[in-house]
């Protein structure tokens, strides 16, 4: 179980970290370019540290489930907000944008890992520790 918990996690720790340099790659130049008529690209960079920040912690073996609801929330506003922002055009616009596909290809992928990550990490398990039955350790009162 240990096993596939630590692949859920890189692969989650992974699509975090290419979503946000992803929309980081997308904000930067229309941010340096002077005072932006969009909002995206600020909810860009904002959601890119947020996920930065998910990512370190995922990284650093954290075992919260909201930790996970949180990344894969994130993720999934990312994926669900393009299509809503574009329309009907969505279509057309992700085949002239491959960042946008690429970033719509890994943010689904990110949601799926967040979401193993949320059904692995049971309620009851303390936060940095994993439960006993897990490591095949005893506890304190010789329990198993």
């Amino acid at each position: 179980m240990r096993r596939i918990e630590r692949a859920v996690r890189v692969v989650a720790v992974q699509a975090a970290l290419l979503t946000a340099a992803l929309h980081l790659l997308w904000a930067i130049p229309r941010l340096a370019g002077g005072a932006p008529t969009d909002a995206r690209p600020a909810v860009f960079v904002a959601a890119a540290v947020f996920l930065l920040a998910v990512a370190v912690a995922v990284f650093r073996g954290y075992r919260y489930r909201r930790l996970s609801t949180l990344g894969g929330g994130t993720l999934a506003t990312l994926l669900v907000g393009y299509p809503i922002y574009h329309g009907g055009e969505t279509i057309e616009t992700l085949a002239g944008e491959p960042l946008a596909l690429a970033a719509i290809v890994v943010e689904g992928v990110g949601v799926a890992a967040f979401a193993g990550l949320y059904y692995l990490h049971h309620p009851d398990r303390l936060g940095a520790t994993p439960a006993a039955d897990d490591a095949g350790e005893t506890t304190a009162n010789g329990e198993r």
